[in-house]
């Protein structure tokens, strides 16, 4: 994830932080209303809970789209690690095949001295 995209996820993250915050004043005014020596204004609560609703699905939203992208980040694929790796791996194997050649050979010479 280059700096961009960090700021502009920090960005979208700070907007769920500010949604979340607007939440939590949505519930402090229902309780508010609730506890009102008159009685709750119907209409009020009915505006705020729409609202806070809407809130949730947006926040749920949005914090699905970041983990999502945060899957996506991949911070070493431009890492040379794995090409490394199998090349050492190829090297190994290279060894190996030069080993059992030699002793294919020793086993061709102690044949043609027997001979």
């Amino acid at each position: 994830m280059d700096s961009q995209g960090q700021t502009t996820s920090m960005q979208r993250l700070q907007n769920v932080e500010k949604r979340i915050i607007r939440v939590l004043e949505l519930a402090g005014g229902v309780m508010d209303e609730l506890s009102n020596s008159t009685g709750p204004r119907k209409e009020l609560i009915n505006n705020h809970c729409l609202e806070f609703m809407q809130l949730i699905k947006d926040i749920q939203v949005a914090l699905r789209e970041e983990i999502k992208g945060a899957c996506d980040y991949r911070p070493y694929e431009k890492c040379d690690y794995s090409s490394r790796i199998a090349n050492e791996i190829c090297c190994k194997k290279l060894e190996c095949v030069l080993s059992q050649l030699d002793e294919m050979r020793q086993t061709v010479n102690e044949y043609h001295g027997a001979v």
